[in-house]
């Protein structure tokens, strides 16, 4: 007589081998997933090379003039990816093209618009941020100078959204694999060469910009391949009775972004101003090892919302709900298992940056991984809103936990340095993760008890 798996068993695996919609959510996030741990992986080398390098301070100033520019950069962004998955979805759906590449279009120019407003910023803050963050006046020119990613990113968001939304996950990987393999190329010639901080920040912005150059011609191609060659002459007039819509959008996903960007990630920049640069480079080794947790579920954030959003615009709330479900358990699975590894194993991983780094490199990642594993099991807590029709909740969540937290920071961090900073974002992700969570819920069961709408309403 064959043997049964007992039913529950049997009804787990049928649940991530026999549904379509996790099936393509399990292939894509395989693809980036693969190419995330082999670009984790040399993430991993590069910073324990640069680290070595550059010592603690300087491995602090390094962080300090990389995140300066980011922050920049995504303080003038409306998230362009998620308003391009988003809409050009639902005009694909209704088999609009013309509509779909006006979004794209229009995505596409605002972010332009945006991203020369950030350089121009980047580039009349550099002496301060030299000043106050750095504590040192002269590196305003590696500031200035690591400043030209936010060009090369001048369409980075539109199109990571599009190849997204036409399921190129594959080329996505591949070209994360191939930045990080050239990236640490550099750095380890600047490392066996004996070079100083300017040579690691010119290798990682070599690598940022041809990351950025192959993201924007692979969606060039594929908005040709879909729409043909002069789709970017279709007129922006077809959106006008949705205008409305998209502005509302990419407002609210703007100012989740910036609230984000004060209470989450621009923590190397507070840490800079409220203490010293020998704690930058402590926090900054944590920050980097708990980042390479959360790589393996990043894929599961952009496919899952692609899923989610088509079956949303469908009023399937009980494809929905499957998809969370299992999302989750997948997340869970791998996360518990990660923050176990990274307690046993995590003083070893954090040694490889320098034995100066302990302990206090690995006490405040230890009290990072809390919170990062609530964040990693509902990962799905902020982008399933936006579907919904509720972009602007994130937000209000957002508001009121970045004034506890910047609070926080002032009142902690200038004497707690690193240790404060790590209790302080756990708290954050864990506080905001599960409101988000329990508001997405209801609004599900909202929706799902509504009656369908009318095909002409």
């Amino acid at each position: 007589m064959a043997t049964r798996f007992p039913d529950p068993l049997e009804r787990l695996i049928a649940r991530f081998t026999r549904n379509p919609l996790l099936q393509r959510v399990i292939r894509n996030s395989g693809y980036l997933l693969s190419g995330s741990t082999l670009s984790a992986l040399l993430s991993m080398v590069q910073g324990i090379l640069a680290a070595r390098l550059l010592g603690i301070a300087g491995f602090g100033l390094l962080g300090t003039i990389t995140q300066f520019a980011s922050v920049i950069n995504r303080l003038t962004s409306f998230r362009m990816g998620e308003l391009v998955v988003s809409y050009v979805g639902e005009y694909s759906a209704q088999n609009r093209p013309q509509h779909a590449a006006a979004v794209f279009k229009a995505a596409a120019l605002t972010e332009t618009a945006s991203t020369l407003l950030a350089y121009l910023l980047l580039l009349a803050l550099a002496p301060l941020g030299a000043r106050y963050l750095a504590h040192d006046a002269a590196l305003a020119p590696l500031f200035s100078l690591y400043g030209l990613i936010i060009l090369a990113n001048l369409i980075a968001e539109s199109s990571t959204g599009l190849l997204q939304y036409f399921d190129r996950f594959r080329s996505l990987a591949g070209i994360a694999v191939g930045q990080s393999a050239l990236t640490l190329l550099l750095i380890a010639g600047a490392f066996f060469a004996q070079a100083g901080l300017q040579a690691v920040v010119v290798a990682y912005l070599v690598g940022k910009v041809v990351w950025a150059a192959a993201i924007t011609g692979a969606a060039l191609w594929q908005a040709r391949r879909v729409w043909g060659a002069g789709w970017w002459r279709v007129s922006l007039a077809l959106l006008k009775d949705r205008r409305r819509d998209l502005f509302r959008f990419a407002f609210s996903t703007n100012l989740t972004g910036t609230l984000t960007l004060v209470t989450k990630d621009s923590e190397i920049l507070w840490l800079s101003a409220l203490s010293t640069p020998l704690q930058v480079g402590y926090y900054k080794v944590a920050l980097r090892i708990i980042n390479v947790l959360l790589i393996p579920i990043q894929p599961l954030i952009s496919t899952t919302y692609r899923e989610v959003a088509r079956e949303v615009a469908s009023r399937q709330w009980q494809n929905v709900r499957y998809l969370l479900r299992s999302g989750s358990l997948i997340s869970a699975a791998y996360s518990l298992a990660a923050a176990l590894g990274m307690v046993i194993f995590g003083r070893w991983v954090v040694a490889l940056h320098g034995e100066g780094f302990l302990p206090t490199s690995y006490q405040a990642m230890l009290i990072l991984l809390a919170g990062v594993t609530v964040v990693n099991v509902f990962y799905w807590n902020r982008t399933v809103l936006l579907p919904l029709g509720l972009p602007e909740y994130p937000t209000k969540v957002n508001l009121v936990a970045a004034v506890l937290k910047v609070a926080g920071m002032l009142l902690i961090v200038p004497r707690a340095g690193a240790m404060g900073m790590a209790v302080l974002l756990s708290a954050f992700f864990a506080g905001t993760g599960g409101v988000l969570v329990w508001k997405t819920l209801k609004e599900i069961r909202r929706a799902a008890a509504l009656p369908a709408a009318s095909p002409g309403s």
